[in-house]
């Protein structure tokens, strides 16, 4: 397997791990473990910001990918990538904000902040996978 298989093989890891991260800091926060809530969500933020750095570097050095299909496969394709991609970009102050607020201790705006940033966050992370497994083995297995 050459690197520009495998370069987008990791950064779909990196946002499947994010989504498992986010689920299971989700779970702590419920049961009212605020230390094990506080490292999830610090890893899924680092697993987060490793995942731009490497798909930075990734679009940097092989650019744009096109989808190989033309059929109704390319229509979900671009409908999740371009949802993928808004959400994205909305996502990062959002976090940030919400990061701000909990490490200065001020709960009752981090959580009005999360009830939007995790579901927003989970949806990039999620799509993040599909888009990945879209890309690179759907469709190219229905062309």
């Amino acid at each position: 397997m050459t690197w520009e298989h495998l370069h987008p093989a990791i950064n779909a890891a990196l946002n499947g791990t994010c989504a498992v991260l986010l689920v299971m800091g989700r779970i702590a926060i419920a049961r009212r473990d605020q230390g094990g809530h506080r490292k999830l969500m610090l890893a899924a933020f680092a697993t987060s910001t490793i995942f731009l750095i490497s798909y930075l570097i990734r679009f940097a050095t092989t650019g744009a990918h096109k989808y190989p299909g033309d059929g109704w496969d390319k229509v979900a394709y671009l409908i999740i990538l371009f949802s993928h991609m808004v959400l994205a970009v909305v996502l990062v102050p959002i976090v940030l904000r919400a990061l701000t607020l909990a490490l200065r201790g001020d709960f009752a705006k981090h959580l009005r902040v999360v009830k939007w940033a995790w579901p927003i966050w989970m949806y990039v992370s999620a799509t993040g996978v599909i888009v990945y497994l879209m890309l690179y083995h759907l469709g190219p297995a229905l062309s």
